[in-house]
This record gives structure tokens, sequence and C-alpha cells, in this order.
């Protein structure tokens, strides 16, 4: 089998195909693995170019880095949660600090909680396809409360998407986070050394299975004749034979597909994606006393304050604090195309707002890393647009973000993905424990 893209999805389908003795080739178009589970150096650590961190319920990650031998390096910590609203911060650890909120009655908040316990513990995500995020909560939690919190937060994390959000996509991202308590209190865990660590002893097991790993191997074109794949042509190298699993998003597999089959290359085109930039600031202090800041005033250029010396301790980075400034971004959004230095200077400019003391003084490095496939983007009955894993092309299966709607993007759910593809193309995967996520449920029968 031939796996295109060496992303987690990509590495986890080559790991388990090679435990069933399968033989795998991987194909990797840039010069490094692990896709958006990338690191760079800071602080005299690795660290992910776009954050990352894992819940307590992630059976099928927890399974993986458990065969690697590298489970006893996730470590659980309790996080504080936070909201920028009305030029100040806000605790939002648990109901008690929800009770604290301005500008909410006490029936909104009750409302509030009332309706994210539903979505997040008894809510069937089939049955609430159909309808928008905001339509149910404007109908339900009320209008202040949407105003003011549901509203905002969607627009941060879709953008001009955030009027389409399907209460489906609500559903799958709280009870991922409603699974991460504990009580009152959320638990989020880091792998030690940061998702190199799973990269690098990942990438090293699969050679050490036999499995030939391509770096460089940009697909240029998709060898087809009659519907049926027979190898795909790359920057380094031609690979014939075998079943073909593309990884790779929709949006590029669509480009090569166009030729051969116009009619699903059409198919799949209608999958949109965001772009995410993460601009990572190295501190000599602290900005926040939050570990995850949603910023819900308006005029902000990121959306999220996520501050991971407030997760794990400055002490791994040589006493530096450091701060992501998030933002997605549609693909007809200048920051798709803004240069890192006007990046910068419009990511830098509102800190002081978030904390009046803030100098850029207090700067010691600034980095800006960027992705236009981040997510994708989903509506009402998305689900009808998301492709089958067996594709009408013989031979050819795809397994991607896509894939992990309803749920929000991460290793699990990749991983998730991935041991659902390889159950669709008869690989055994009755070894592998299956979690409470939602990804993996549609195109995979």
């Amino acid at each position: 089998m031939t796996i295109i893209g060496g992303g987690i999805t990509g590495l986890s389908a080559a790991y388990i195909a090679a435990k069933n003795g399968w033989d795998v080739t991987l194909l990797e178009g840039s010069a490094e693995l692990g896709g958006l589970m990338k690191t760079f150096r800071i602080g005299g650590n690795l660290l992910e170019c776009y954050y990352h961190h894992h819940f307590i319920e992630d059976l099928e990650f927890k399974w993986l880095i458990k065969e690697l031998g590298i489970d006893d390096r996730l470590h659980f910590y309790r996080t504080h949660m936070g909201i920028f609203y009305d030029g100040t911060i806000h605790d939002l650890d648990g109901p008690g600090d929800l009770m604290k909120f301005p500008s909410l009655s006490t029936m909104d908040k009750l409302r509030f909680i009332v309706t994210s316990v539903y979505l997040g513990k008894i809510a069937d995500w089939r049955k609430r396809e159909n309808i928008t995020a905001l339509e149910w909560f404007y109908k339900y939690a009320g209008k202040n409360v949407t105003d003011k919190i549901w509203k905002a937060l969607l627009e941060v994390k879709f953008g001009a998407y955030a009027q389409k959000v399907p209460l489906a996509w609500m559903i799958g991202r709280l009870k991922q986070r409603i699974s991460s308590r504990r009580g009152m209190e959320e638990q989020l865990g880091y792998l030690e050394g940061s998702l190199q660590t799973l990269t690098d002893t990942l990438s090293e097991t699969l050679r050490s299975m036999g499995v030939e790993i391509v770096m460089n191997a940009r697909v240029k074109r998709l060898i087809i004749e009659n519907d049926t794949l027979y190898g795909v042509d790359t920057t380094n190298g031609t690979f014939k034979g075998g079943l073909f699993l593309a990884t790779i998003p929709t949006t590029y597999l669509s480009s090569l597909l166009r030729e051969k089959s116009f009619e699903y290359a059409k198919r799949l085109s209608n999958i949109e994606y965001m772009g995410a930039i993460c601009t990572v600031l190295e501190l000599d202090r602290p900005l926040t006393h939050t570990y995850w800041l949603n910023i819900a005033d308006t005029g902000f250029p990121f959306g999220g304050i996520i501050e991971h010396t407030n997760f794990i301790s400055p002490d791994r980075y040589n006493g530096s604090h450091i701060v992501y400034l998030s933002k997605y971004f549609t693909q007809d959004d200048y920051l798709a195309t803004a240069s890192v230095n006007e990046i910068k200077s419009i990511m830098l400019r509102p800190l002081k707002k978030i904390n009046h003391r803030f100098e850029l003084e207090w700067i010691k490095r600034v980095y800006v890393f960027r992705s236009n496939t981040a997510a994708t983007a989903c509506w009402p009955n998305f689900s009808k647009f998301v492709p089958h894993c067996k594709t009408p092309i013989r031979n050819l299966y795809v397994a991607n973000m896509s894939h992990i709607y309803p749920d929000e993007r991460s290793c699990n759910n990749a991983i998730k993905v991935a041991a659902k593809a390889c159950r669709v193309i008869g690989i055994d995967t009755s070894m592998i424990p299956v979690g409470p996520s939602l990804s993996g449920q549609i195109g995979m029968d």
C-alpha cells in the first residue's frame, strides 16, 4: 500500500497497516514529517508551531503512544480558561466563574449551563445537523447569551462561516471539552518533549518495520486509466501498484483528479478549508494568568491567546514565557498572503489592551507560522459533502481532515480517522480502542 501524506493521519495508517504485515510506502511532499504537528526550537526546547494538547478520553492517541513505548511521557495538568470581554479578562473555569460574568442575568447563566451540558452530554449530532449553532443558541440559550458569548466565539473560530456552522459541530466540540473535566477542573495533556517525540519515535518505528518513507515526494500526477489508479508520479520518483491511501487535503487531491475524474474532483472541491496563523511570542514574563483566553471583544486581529507556559512550566523553556496568538482566516482574507512582518505588526499592536502593562521590551523573539489548510469549514448537513473513504477510482482511498467532522481536529481524531480508513481497506483494527470522539463516523461504513 502507498500512503500519500506524512502527517499524523498518514503516519498512523502506515503503522496500523505495517503492524498487520502489509508492505507500506509513505510519500511526504516536504522535507519533514508531521504536518500540523511540526515543531520549532524556542527557549532551548522544541514546541509545536500550532498549539496542541490532549484530552483525557483520547483513547486512540493513548493507544498509539503506548504501542510506541512513550506513554510515560504524557502528563496531564489542570488548566485555566478565560474570556476577554468588555476590555477585561474573566475566568471561565466552571459554574462559579460563570455566575460572576457581567452583563448576564442569573437566568441567562442558567440557560448557558443547561444548554451547554445538554449539547455536551445528551444531544445526538445526527439529529442536529440541519440547524445552525447560532439558530439553536438564540432559541434555547437566549439572545443575551448568544450575542455576548457564543456568537463572538464562533466568529473567532470560523470568521465568515460563523453563521453557517451546524449545531452538530458544536455538539462534537462540547463533548470533547466536557470529557476533559474531572469534577469542576479541566485537565489537559501534553507530551513531554513536544509532539516531535511522537513524530520521531513513530518514523523510527515505521522504518524498523520495513516501511519505506520517501521525503520530498510531492505528487505531480495520478496515473489513472479506465477509472483505476495504477501509480503516482512525484518529485522524487514514480510509485506503482497496489492500493493508495491519500491523506492530503481534498483541495489538493481534487486538482490531481480533475483531468481524469472531473465529476469526482468537482465534488471534492466543494469542501472548503480555512487557514490559520499562529504568531508565537517568547516573552521574559507572563502576559496573562490563563492558558486559554478566548477574545469576545471585536476589533482584535487574533481570536485566541494560548499561553503555553501557563500550562507547561516556563522552566522547560529556560524561563521564557510562550504565548500563541491564534487566528483563522478564509482563503480570500488579507492574512492569507500578508508578509511575516505585516503579520507581526498587526498581531502585536493590540496586546496592550489585553495587559495594560505590556511593553514591546518584554518580547525576546517573535515567530509566525501559517497554514492554508488548517481546518475544514462546515455548514448544515455537511456530512453529505464528506467523501467516502473508498473513492470511485479503483485502488484509491481517501482519509483526511474532512472525516473528522463533526468533531474538532486533533491528533487523536486523526488517528481515529486513520484506523477507520484502514478498516475500510480491509486491515484489522480490532486492537485499537474506540474512544468517545465523534470523528471518523462519516464515509467509513
